[in-house]
């Protein structure tokens, strides 16, 4: 049975996650800060093991959605779409009442169909040009 943990992995349990998908490994240094700085995440796990994770960062007005991750063996079970919607209404919770949120995130490749069934709209729109995004490499 799968259960779902408001609580912030692990650098271990991130790693973890993030490699079983095939995705690129920060810095150990990086990550601490990056989990340490998360406003929400949320753990899902099958017993006692992690099969899923993902988390928010933001400030209050504009929140962004982080490193879902759903092991691939655990994939199609909703288990994504639980996790996705369980951020989201922590976003919404956390908005005062009279207020404006932005929740956004970044979909990995070939994963925008996923999000679009979720409920979020690709960028550019009616309300929005494209999403940008600059990365580094040191």
């Amino acid at each position: 049975m799968i259960t779902y943990h408001e609580e912030v992995p692990d650098v271990e349990t991130y790693f973890e996650l993030r490699k079983a998908v095939d995705w690129a490994v920060f810095s150990e240094e990086q990550a601490k800060k990056a989990l340490d700085r998360a406003v929400f995440a949320i753990i899902a796990k099958d017993g006692d093991k992690p099969v899923a994770m993902g988390r928010v960062i933001g400030d209050g007005m504009y929140y962004r959605i982080c490193d879902v991750v759903v092991r691939p063996e655990y994939q199609g079970q909703k288990i994504g779409a639980t996790l996705l919607d369980k951020l989201v209404n922590l976003c919404i919770k956390d908005a005062p009442e009279n207020s404006r949120i932005s929740v956004d995130l970044i979909a990995a490749k070939g994963k925008a169909p996923f999000y679009l069934k979720q409920g979020f709209t690709a960028l550019p729109n009616d309300e929005c040009g494209p999403a940008l995004r600059k990365v580094f490499y040191f």
